[in-house]
């Protein structure tokens, strides 16, 4: 069946069956790249991948950590968030290699042979305190004659595996960083504790060594005091040693004498006067003699008193001891030459003719005791001179004494002084753990493992990718489609009759005339479009109503700007209307395009009608009216400047 609508380049008219080719061109189209384009995620199983693990796993507290094993089985088998999708096989690397050579294989993941070691290697620089973390890495590798979505799919599946093994190896590391925090909070608080009982002990110390300057003190004077007594009891004990060794020359003197006395009065059995004058100065002498003995027992006593305690440890002490023990066998001798001078005085006083033979043994007797007295007297004077000594050494070693507790007061100043700060320091270390430590956060098992998750994957997203062009595809191809479908219209159909010169039609209508047949077609493939559209998206009602409107309207509009391209430009308005329509693919497809291709792409008709079929809006509708009005004028005033011609052409033509 034939129709009244004129052909491009051709006198033929058209027939419905060319009407039908062109009206179900976008849809054919469009059916074909939407099914091919729709989540293609959902048949990822008809690829074929390989894995090939290299890894060596590593011993970490005597546990065998396969890592590489672990993520080939995650590649495998999926996880408990997904399934997995393609088709794994488990590989060496020379069947890969071949795999992809052949076709068997569209990608393989290569797992190298320090993956563990690197995977582990930040975790054990943090237990260790030294080490170089490094980076794990997979190769993922796909054939030079691979199509061009399927690396993004095995690389996108590759590059989510390891960010989720790496995600859990994060976990685990802070994990154990938490815990260390909970621990060391712990230790803190230990060491807190036993500062702050160091600061109280060390505030004890400090006012105890406070205490020790004044008995430090104390006993420097009492030994500055026995110092002095014992230089003044040398200086005594000096002096009764001279007068002891002087009695005792006097004592020897007078046994001599007595001795010659009795020769004397043996011979002439007489008594001089002489003798009676002796005898009492040898009984004075001797009684001094005792006094003097008595009183030296008498000192020695008292200082063997200040001993105690010391009797062994003290040198001038253990002299002191030994000079007592002479002493009794010293005042015997005494006594004894005491009584003799007193029994011979008594004895000369009683004294007459009679008894002279007697006197002379009394006599000799007397002598012999004074020479005894003599001999007893100087080993006093020479225990005296040894007391003297002793005490001269007692008077120095209380001076030293005097000085050590002098120096023990300064000193013991000083500690007291150094104590206390030890103990204002260690106060302030006390204080400065117990903070450190109610700082230092602390977290249970559970709470560690809940925040380490967390920190190990902070952020998230719930955009869920089923499908690798976006949401946006479906609005990109149906308006794409629209587009090459008007084209399609005015590659079959006039922009305008052959008989525009010579009809008496308006130009306006001339131009609707032309426009009507390819308006109806692109609304025809609008709604066709929209309803192939519905079967793969399944839109709700609302939306599809105003994707099919926007449809509808896009496919009018396009044929409008078709027509008007081909009206202006002739067949060169076809190639213009071509490269409008990859612009508009390369535009749609992603963002990153150079700045002034997108500027061109934006400019275009196309750009309206992808806005619309994304959302319905106003803005996007009065873009493509504005686009079809403009082009229907710009059709008619082509149109005008073609019903005018010249008389040279009118003849050529005849």
């Amino acid at each position: 069946m034939n129709l009244s609508i004129e052909r491009a380049r051709s006198r033929k008219p058209i027939t419905l069956l060319t009407i039908l080719g062109v009206l179900l061109l976008p849809a054919i189209i469009g059916g074909i790249l939407v099914a091919a384009l729709q989540n293609p995620t959902e048949r990822l199983d008809t690829m074929t991948a390989a894995i090939v693990n290299l890894d060596e796993p590593v011993t970490i507290d005597d546990q065998t950590t396969p890592l590489g094993r672990q993520l080939a089985s995650g590649l495998v088998e999926g996880s408990d968030d997904m399934d997995s999708n393609l088709t794994w096989v488990i590989s060496n690397e020379e069947d890969a290699v071949d795999g992809l050579a052949d076709g068997s294989y569209q990608a393989v993941v290569t797992i190298p042979a320090e993956f563990s070691a690197a995977a582990t290697s930040a975790g054990q620089t943090i237990s260790n305190g030294s080490g170089s973390p490094e980076q794990a890495t997979i190769r993922v590798t796909t054939p030079d004659d691979g199509l061009v979505a399927d690396d993004l799919i095995t690389s996108q599946i590759a590059s989510v595996a390891a960010s989720s093994m790496g995600t859990m190896l994060s976990e685990a590391t802070m994990e154990n960083v938490l815990v260390g925090f909970t621990t060391i909070g712990d230790q803190i608080g230990e060491a807190a504790s036993g500062a702050l009982e160091l600061a109280d002990g060390a505030r004890s110390a400090a006012d105890g060594a406070a205490e020790l300057p004044d008995g430090a003190t104390q006993l420097a004077d009492g030994a500055a005091e026995l110092g002095s007594g014992a230089s003044e009891l040398s200086s005594g004990l000096g002096t009764i040693a001279s007068g002891t060794r002087d009695a005792a020359s006097g004592a020897t003197e007078l046994g001599n004498g007595l001795t010659s006395g009795a020769a004397a009065l043996n011979q002439s059995g007489l008594v001089p006067d002489q003798l009676f004058t002796a005898a009492d100065g040898a009984q004075q002498a001797t009684a001094g003699v005792k006094t003097g003995v008595d009183d030296l027992a008498e000192g020695m006593n008292a200082l063997l008193a200040a001993c105690v305690g010391r009797e062994t440890t003290d040198p001038v002490c253990v002299g002191l001891a030994d000079m007592a023990q002479g002493m009794p066998q010293l005042q015997g001798v005494a006594g004894a030459a005491s009584k003799a001078a007193a029994g011979t005085a008594t004895g000369l006083s009683a004294f007459d003719a009679e008894a002279t033979k007697n006197v002379a043994g009394q006599l000799n007797t007397a002598g012999a005791g004074a020479i005894s007295l003599a001999d007893g007297l100087t080993q006093l004077a020479d225990g005296t001179d040894q007391s003297a000594a002793g005490a001269s050494a007692l008077g120095t070693g209380a001076t030293q004494l005097s000085d050590g507790a002098t120096a023990l007061a300064d000193g013991a100043g000083e500690l007291a002084t150094g104590l206390d700060t030890l103990a204002t320091g260690t106060g302030d270390l006390a204080g400065g753990l117990q903070t450190a430590t109610e700082q230092l956060p602390s977290f249970s098992d559970d709470e560690s493992t809940s925040l380490a998750s967390v920190i190990a994957d902070p952020v998230t997203s719930n955009a869920e990718a089923n499908t690798i062009f976006g949401p946006t595809a479906i609005p990109l191809l149906a308006a794409v489609v629209l587009w090459f479908g008007g084209l399609a219209s005015f590659l079959v159909m006039r922009a305008h009759t052959a008989r525009t010169l010579t009809s008496r039609r308006s130009s306006a209508w001339l131009t609707l005339g032309a426009f009507g047949p390819a308006a109806a077609i692109g609304a025809g493939q609008g709604l066709l479009v929209a309803l192939i559209v519905q079967i793969v998206a399944s839109y709700d009602a609302a939306t599809w109503w105003a994707f099919a409107g926007t449809a509808v309207l896009a496919g009018v509009a396009f044929a409008a700007v078709n027509q008007a391209l081909v009206a202006v430009f002739g067949g060169a308005g076809r190639w213009i209307s071509a490269l409008i329509g990859v612009v508009a693919v390369a535009t749609g497809l992603i963002s990153t395009v150079p700045g002034w291709l997108a500027s061109i792409g934006a400019a275009l008709p196309t750009a309206p009608a992808f806005t619309g079929l994304i959302a319905a809006n106003g803005a996007a509708v009065a873009g493509l009216v504005v686009w079809g009005v403009l082009s229907l004028i710009v059709t008619t005033v082509v149109v005008a400047l073609r019903r005018t011609t010249s008389a040279k052409a009118v003849l050529a033509a005849a």
